[in-house]
């Protein structure tokens, strides 16, 4: 017995307990990215988190769109931008948040264009800057659903604070889509 409990022993061999816990958490790694590549149990994750944002349970939320996210989810993706914009589930972080709705954007997600518009509008996590705000909004009402008329509304009322030059290279800039930026990593600049 006293060999079992020797220090120099416990090194040496796992005890059984800390070998199941490295079993079930790379078994639950494993499911995680599994997951995230099988989009019909990528679409499964993503109903989840939402139910889980739905009843406040932002942590748990925050949990299932993180892998879902740097796979690509363009989704996931928003949902976090939202998350990191208002501080639900994660620490409130403008940069992080743009990031994220960038990553969306790039891909189409009209509702992460908007966003991500508004943030540049408002100069919260990006610079400010009005042709690129214009640029993203636009983009977002040309993909909106019922949305629609608010996004226009808010889009006209950027449009109104440029000059005729940069209305233009704005219009260009959502005819031509913005270049992409990389989406990962992110970087916070700190």
């Amino acid at each position: 017995m006293a060999f079992l409990a020797s220090p120099a022993n416990s090194k040496t061999q796992p005890r059984p307990g800390r070998r199941r816990a490295r079993g079930f958490r790379g078994a639950m790694a494993a499911c995680l990215l599994f997951a995230a590549a099988d989009p019909a149990l990528a679409q499964d994750r993503l109903q989840i988190g939402v139910a889980a944002a739905r009843a406040h349970n932002y942590v748990k939320a925050a949990e299932i769109f993180l892998p879902l996210a740097t796979s690509g989810d363009p989704r996931a993706q928003a949902f976090l931008g939202f998350m990191y914009q208002r501080g639900q589930g994660v620490p409130q972080n403008w940069i992080v948040s743009a990031a994220w709705y960038r990553c969306s954007a790039n891909q189409g997600f009209a509702n992460a264009q908007y966003e991500l518009g508004l943030m540049y509008d408002k100069g919260h996590g990006v610079p400010q800057d009005y042709v690129l705000a214009y640029t993203w909004l636009n983009l977002a009402v040309a993909g909106a659903g019922p949305e629609r008329d608010h996004w226009v509304v808010v889009r006209d009322a950027v449009l109104s604070k440029l000059t005729l030059l940069q209305r233009q290279s704005a219009q260009l800039l959502a005819f031509t889509q913005p270049p992409a930026q990389p989406c990962l990593p992110i970087e916070t600049g700190l």
